[in-house]
């Protein structure tokens, strides 16, 4: 995968100090990080299997403070890298929301998809997120539940 930058006023219109960039690796500590700003990360999982899920995911894109050099926001892309998209892991920390990073790292992770001709792009929100991703052109599934695999513990 190739490195492509894009700051946040160029998907945005806000913000000089954050870029956007696609990448196929990263401090896996500073992903953890972020996991664990999205409630996603359980200390059984292995930091050392980061680098493959960033490898392996068709699109990773981390928003950096420009001044610091960290990752600051996440998300990523797991596709077929033919027809179907599926966008997942979007997290900004804290005290970065509501500046645009969100929207941005979507931005650059559809600009990607449809680069590469994916037509169906798709996530799973959150109850009550729908206002942050109706405006940047999803909407509900209308007769389709999202459904997880139960496996006995």
């Amino acid at each position: 995968m190739s490195t492509h930058i894009i700051t946040l006023r160029e998907v945005t219109g806000l913000d000089d100090e954050i870029i956007i960039r696609l990448v196929d690796t990263w401090d896996k500590d500073e992903i953890v990080q972020l996991y664990r700003a999205g409630g996603w990360w359980k200390e059984e999982y292995d930091p050392d299997s980061l680098p493959g899920l960033i490898r392996g995911s068709f699109a990773f894109a981390v928003a950096i403070d420009r001044k610091t050099g960290h990752a600051i926001g996440m998300g990523r892309v797991i596709s077929d890298g033919v027809f179907d998209g599926y966008i997942q892991d979007l997290v900004v920390l804290p005290a970065y929301r509501k500046r645009g990073i969100g929207a941005g790292i979507i931005a650059a992770l559809v600009a990607r998809c449809t680069g590469s001709g994916i037509s169906w792009i798709g996530l799973i929100a959150e109850p009550g997120t729908e206002s942050f991703y109706q405006p940047l052109g999803f909407s509900p599934m209308k007769g389709y539940i999202p459904l997880l695999l139960k496996r006995d513990p």
